[in-house]
């Protein structure tokens, strides 16, 4: 996996492309489900991570999940270990100054 942008309607990005979105029903630790759209995915330590917005509340934070792989099928997973969360935490929050300062 490379480290791609994911482009969403509203990005601002000033790409010409279409933007398809990857829409995930991802469940609350209140049980309750959002919809959730994928906006940028990067790697670190030979992991993938993807991190999604709430499709219906697009300013809120960020979700960020891990990218496994089992048969040829990808998936989502909660990262539950606090040291690996703060370093991906850290990464996207580089990679959002970034963009934020490019814009």
């Amino acid at each position: 996996m490379s480290e791609e942008h994911k482009h969403g309607d509203d990005c601002g990005c000033g790409h010409d492309h279409e933007h398809d979105e990857s829409v995930f029903i991802v469940t609350d630790d209140e049980g309750q489900e959002r919809e959730m759209v994928m906006v940028y995915t990067f790697e670190s330590e030979n992991m993938g991570y993807a991190v999604l917005l709430d499709r219906n509340d697009p300013e809120a934070d960020g979700v960020i999940f891990r990218i496994e792989e089992e048969n040829d099928e990808a998936y989502l997973v909660g990262i539950e270990d606090d040291a690996e969360w703060d370093r991906v935490t850290a990464i996207y929050e580089r990679i959002a100054t970034q963009e934020n300062e490019s814009k």
